[in-house]
């Protein structure tokens, strides 16, 4: 039985960060050039890649910009999933058990 709860545990760790670690990456480009764009003259340069970031988030959330980031952060998370449902398999086959 402590096979399976240190697998929930890790399996559970793991969807929840790789479902963060997007959010946080996006969020982080969207603040840079909100940032940038104080500097005088870099305006209109911070401005179109904001632009450009959110186009790219609309185009997966059907036209919303926060939908489009929750699907690359679900998908993201099944990622995640996924390899550590296949880390942990091969651990425990390399390990014996």
């Amino acid at each position: 039985m402590s096979i399976l709860s240190n697998f929930l545990r890790s399996l559970l760790l793991s969807i929840i960060l790789s479902f963060i670690v997007p959010m946080l990456i996006i969020g982080a480009v969207l603040v840079s050039t909100s940032i940038v764009g104080y500097i005088p003259g870099l305006h209109g340069i911070s401005q179109a890649i904001a632009n450009q970031v959110l186009l790219f988030l609309a185009t997966f959330g059907s036209g919303s910009p926060v939908d489009g980031l929750i699907v690359i952060s679900m998908t993201c998370s099944l990622v995640g999933a996924l390899f550590d449902t296949y880390a942990f398999y091969r651990y425990q086959n390399l390990r014996g058990e």
